[in-house]
C-alpha cells in the first residue's frame, strides 16, 4: 500500500484544484460510476445513453424504461451517499443503509423466474427491507454458495455497523483496508433481495469519501478480476455466513489488492486531472464515438414504427412456426445418430442468442398460434420490445454404436426484427409479408444437404 500513499500525498500537495479541473473530474466519475456499476448487475443502457440521460435528461433509441429509472435513481442514491459521507461526527446507521437501499429500487415490484420444468415462478422485491427469504449464487463449479439466512442478517447487519463505527473511531485501519472489509462482509451478508452490489459499491465510495479520498470505479469490463478477488477470499474465510460477516483483513487479502489498485488507478487519474493534463482512458474513444452516434441518429417517427407486437405475431403464425415444424420433421431422421437433440425456440428481446434472464422471453416450443389476448402481461412486455425469434436446434453426443467422430451440428432459423422491417436467411421482409413457401423449401433442403455432409465427414475422419 505504499504507493497509495506516496500517490495520496502528490494528491493532497494538488489541492485545491482549480474550478474547471474539479468539474470534469467530477463528471467523469459521475458517469462512470453510474455506468459501471450498473452494468455489473445487467443493465442495458449504453455509455451514450447514459451520459444523455444524466447530463442532459434525454432518452433516445428504444432503451428500457426499467434501465432509464434504475439509473437516476442509482445516481440520486450517489448524490445522497456523498452528502451523509460529509456530515461531520455523524455515525453510520443501518437506517442510512436501508434509506440508500429505497432509494435505489425505488419501490417493491415483482420479479418472475423460469424454473428447470418450465415453470415460471415470482417473488416480490421490497425496496428498504431486508430479505425475508434466503439468497445464494450458483459458483463456477455449480456449487450453491450460500449468504446469511433471514434469522442472521438484523443482528449481523446491527455487528457490522457497530465494528465500522469503533474501527473507524480506533483510526488504525486505512480508508481503503476500512471500505475493503466492509464491502467484503456486507456481501458475504447479501442482505437485501436485490441491489446488494450497488450499496455494496456505493458504501465502499461513502468510506473513501468520508475519508477525503476520491473514490473509486469497478470498471464492468474488469468484472471478471473483482469477482474472483471476493472468491479467492472466500476459500480462505470459508463457507460459513457469519465467518465471513466477520472476515479480517489477512482473510480478505485478494479482496484488499484487487481494491488498492483501483484505488492506485482513481488517485493517478485524478493527479492529472488536478495538473490539467488529459483524464482520457484508452476505451473513451469508443465511447465518445458512441454517443456521437446516437446524437446524430435520425428519430424514427412514429408513423415509420413498424415493429408492432401484432406485427411480430402475425410473423410467428404465418410463417415460422410453419417452418419450424417442417423444419424438425425434415431432420428427424438425423436424431438416430446422436443422443441429444435440444430446441431452443423463443421470443426474446435479446438479439439472435439463447437469452438467460427469465424476464427478457418467453419459449415458443408449444405454442401452435399466439393472440395478444393469450398472452400474459409478461409476455407482453417480451413481445413488445422482443429483437427476434430464436430457433436453435443442436444435435450433440454421437451415439456408441456408430464409428463416427464425435461430433455436435447446429443449425438455426432466426428473425431479426427492425423498426421497419424483419430480416429471415439475410432477406428482408416488410410487415405484413412473408417468404415464399418455394423459398422455406429450399432453405430446408439446403440445411438437409448440411447435416448430411457433416455426418458422412464425421464418419469419414473417425480413424483420423
Amino acid at each position: 500500500m505504499n504507493n497509495i500513499d506516496q500517490l495520496y500525498k502528490e494528491w493532497l500537495s494538488l489541492q485545491p484544484l482549480k474550478p474547471e479541473d474539479q468539474v470534469r473530474l467530477n463528471q467523469k466519475f459521475m458517469l462512470e460510476f453510474n455506468y459501471n456499476s450498473n452494468h455489473i448487475e445487467g443493465n442495458t443502457l449504453t455509455y451514450g445513453q447514459t451520459e444523455l440521460l444524466l447530463m442532459f435528461g434525454k432518452v433516445v433509441e428504444n432503451a428500457n424504461m426499467k434501465d432509464l429509472e434504475e439509473m437516476k435513481a442509482h445516481n440520486v442514491g450517489l448524490n445522497m451517499m456523498q452528502v451523509e459521507a460529509k456530515e461531520n461526527g455523524k455515525p453510520l446507521t443501518e437506517t442510512f443503509i436501508r434509506q440508500l437501499h429505497k432509494t435505489l429500487l425505488r419501490e417493491d415490484y415483482t420479479i418472475y423466474r423460469q424454473q428447470p420444468d418450465g415453470i415460471t415462478t415470482s417473488v416480490t422485491i421490497h425496496a428498504g427491507q431486508y430479505k425475508t427469504r434466503p439468497n445464494s449464487v450458483i459458483t463456477v463449479t455449480g456449487e450453491r454458495f450460500e449468504y446469511a439466512s433471514p434469522e442472521e442478517t438484523p443482528a449481523l447487519m446491527s455487528d457490522l455497523v457497530t465494528w465500522y463505527n469503533q474501527a473507524e473511531a480506533e483510526g488504525k485501519l486505512t480508508p481503503v483496508e476500512l471500505a475493503s472489509i466492509f464491502h467484503y462482509r456486507y456481501i458475504r451478508i447479501h442482505p437485501f433481495e436485490d441491489g446488494n452490489g450497488r450499496i455494496a459499491r456505493l458504501m465502499v465510495n461513502y468510506i473513501l469519501h468520508r475519508h477525503n479520498y476520491p473514490m473509486i470505479v469497478i470498471k464492468s469490463k474488469d468484472k471478471d478480476n473483482y469477482l474472483s478477488a471476493l472468491n479467492r477470499s472466500d476459500v480462505a474465510v470459508g463457507n460459513i455466513p457469519s465467518d465471513g460477516a466477520k472476515a479480517g483483513l489477512l482473510q480478505i487479502a485478494p479482496f484488499l489488492e484487487y481494491m488498492g489498485k483501483c484505488l492506485e488507478n482513481t488517485l493517478t487519474i485524478c493527479i492529472k486531472a488536478a495538473k490539467g493534463e488529459s483524464i482520457q482512458e484508452d476505451d473513451d474513444f469508443a465511447k465518445r464515438l458512441s454517443i456521437l452516434q446516437r446524437t446524430a441518429k435520425k428519430q424514427i417517427e412514429p408513423s415509420d414504427q413498424k415493429d408492432t407486437p401484432q406485427n411480430k405475431i402475425d410473423v410467428f403464425n404465418n410463417f415460422h412456426r410453419h417452418f419450424a415444424d417442417k423444419l424438425l420433421n425434415a431432420l428427424e431422421p438425423a436424431k438416430s445418430f446422436f443422443n441429444n437433440v435440444t430446441v431452443h425456440y423463443f421470443m426474446s428481446k435479446d438479439r439472435d442468442s439463447i437469452p438467460g434472464n427469465g424476464n427478457s422471453f418467453f419459449k415458443l416450443n408449444d405454442i401452435k398460434q399466439l393472440s395478444l389476448e393469450s398472452l400474459s402481461e409478461k409476455e407482453k412486455d417480451v413481445i413488445t420490445e422482443a429483437q427476434s425469434i430464436m430457433f436453435h436446434l443442436a444435435f450433440q453426443g454421437v451415439r456408441k454404436e456408430y464409428q463416427m467422430k464425435d461430433t455436435a451440428i447446429f443449425t438455426r432459423a432466426s428473425v431479426l426484427f427492425d423498426y421497419s422491417h424483419y430480416t429471415f436467411y439475410d432477406k428482408m421482409y416488410v410487415y405484413g409479408s412473408f417468404p415464399s413457401q418455394e423459398s422455406l423449401d429450399e432453405i430446408i433442403d439446403k440445411t438437409k444437404t448440411e447435416v448430411l455432409q457433416k455426418i458422412e465427414l464425421a464418419i469419414s475422419n473417425n480413424d483420423k
